[in-house]
């Protein structure tokens, strides 16, 4: 029994040990959970220590006295659109933006060396920075980003944006043209003895920026100015980036020029149509509707301005005049061609000028004495059917219609003789004759006309071909050589 005894003792004592040490686990996991739920991350009780106080409605400076300094500068990703008709720019930037918040300071050792926060921007004092020169209604603010706040109480804030702004926009040279548009910012409320805005850096950051395949970026420029308004004693300062773009030509060439000088080589060469043929007005007609559908097309991408007036705008109307020119002279060259029986021959003075001075101009002499050779050869042939070449000699006519007096001598013989039906036969010959003079007398002068008419295509091609040439060296070519450059531009 008293064994017995003995084991139920140690059995209960174990049971009784086990519980203690079942009891003390369960006490050590309660004390340690408890422990991690009162334990507070160092970023939390920071932000919770600096913004319980904290009023983003006031200026981060204990004395009302001093100035808030915000250094403000960005950095060019893109130029995104270059809209010519409304005249606005639209560019991506990352904005930098960087004061000193005096209520934002801490001892690093406090928070197990913290030196760097990130704070939501809406729960602290932001400066009221914006583009003067928006082309947006302001409805839409910056990027909602967070803000780097250092343990000095340096606040660094870059929101990226996309701003709109305007820029004037001068078409003079486009498509060779360059553009200077400015970017200004500065505080909307403050004064300069309140928030005073200077550049952060001298130059604006471009080692992320995107090339763009219509516009080259020659240069940016930030600089810092002061405005004195006439109601305020108070300066309000800007920080202003100028930004120079090139336009690059190759889309405007193969799209717009080249096109332009292929219609003027086609309207140059309805000068060597046959007028015969019936299209050299169609040809004509038919260039100067596609000129006019090109002057429509540059003129829905350009602003509608009277200031300025495009270089290829310029060109466009030359070539349409020239075109519309070229069309008038060629119905006078058709009305020269198409001489009928009623016409007078060609005065002497027109020969002189054309077949003396202008045929010599054109090396077309040969042209000339190929024609007075022809009516010549043609005279001849003409005298060779009508007397035949065994009854009478060529040197025995004159080929006018007129009989030699050889011929007569030999016709009083013949009617002395009596000879009737020789008589009939001479008259015959004499009405014959006075036809084909008729007839040769007027081709002579419808072949002169054409020799006129064909003299004055050749001198017109020509004319025309220089004009275009030298019109489309001058406007395309020297005119933009001496356009202002980038260097130009940021001095003006």
């Amino acid at each position: 029994m008293h064994m017995r005894r003995q084991e139920l003792q140690q059995i209960l004592m174990g049971l009784f040990l086990a519980v203690l040490v079942v009891a003390s686990e369960n006490d050590t996991n309660v004390r340690t959970k408890k422990k991690r739920r009162n334990k507070i991350p160092d970023e939390q009780r920071l932000m919770t220590k600096l913004l319980r106080h904290y009023d983003t409605a006031g200026r981060p400076v204990y004395n009302a006295s001093d100035t808030v300094t915000v250094k403000f500068g960005l950095t060019l990703t893109l130029i995104a659109d270059m809209d010519e008709v409304n005249q606005v720019l639209t560019t991506n930037v990352w904005l930098e933006q960087e004061w000193v918040d005096e209520r934002l300071k801490w001892d690093p050792q406090d928070y197990n060396g913290l030196r760097v926060l990130r704070v939501p921007c809406n729960k602290i004092w932001l400066p009221d920075i914006v583009l003067y020169n928006s082309a947006d209604d302001f409805t839409n603010g910056y990027m909602q980003s967070k803000a780097m706040v250092d343990n000095n109480g340096t606040v660094f804030w870059p929101p990226p944006a996309k701003f709109r702004s305007s820029c004037k926009i001068d078409i003079t040279y486009f498509p060779f043209d360059d553009q200077l548009c400015k970017m200004k910012f500065g505080s909307w409320t403050y004064d300069g003895f309140q928030v005073d805005v200077t550049n952060r850096s001298a130059k604006v950051d471009l080692s992320n920026y995107v090339y763009s395949g219509e516009w080259e970026l020659l240069e940016i420029s930030v600089v810092r100015n002061e405005v004195k308004y006439a109601c305020c004693d108070e300066p309000y300062p800007d920080v202003t980036f100028t930004i120079i773009i090139r336009r690059r030509t190759l889309y405007y060439l193969f799209n717009i020029i080249f096109p332009c000088l292929w219609l003027t080589v086609l309207s140059l060469l309805g000068f060597w149509l046959p007028p015969d043929s019936g299209e050299k007005i169609t040809l004509g007609i038919t260039v100067l509707l596609a000129f006019s559908v090109f002057m429509l097309l540059i003129a829905e991408s350009m602003p509608a301005t009277s200031e300025f007036v495009p270089l290829i705008g310029i060109y466009l109307t030359t070539t349409m005049a020239m075109t519309s020119l070229s069309i008038v002279l060629t119905v006078f060259v058709l009305q020269l061609h198409h001489v009928g029986p009623h016409e007078r021959p060609v005065p002497e003075w027109v020969k002189f000028i054309m077949f003396k001075i202008v045929a010599r101009l054109l090396f077309m002499r040969k042209a000339i004495k190929k024609a007075e050779y022809g009516r010549e050869a043609k005279r001849d042939e003409m005298c060779l059917a009508t007397f035949g070449e065994h009854h009478l000699d060529i040197k025995d006519t004159n080929c006018n219609g007129r009989l030699s007096p050889l011929q007569l001598s030999h016709d009083r013989r013949d009617r002395e003789r009596g000879s009737v039906a020789f008589d009939k036969i001479s008259k015959h010959l004499r009405v014959l004759v006075a036809k084909q003079t008729y007839e040769d007398n007027f081709q002579e002068i419808v072949d002169e006309w054409r020799l006129v008419a064909h003299i004055m295509d050749r001198f017109l091609f020509w004319l025309f071909f220089i004009s275009g040439f030298v019109s489309s060296i001058v406007i395309l070519v020297i005119r933009p050589m001496y356009k202002p450059t980038g260097g130009t531009y940021a001095n003006t």
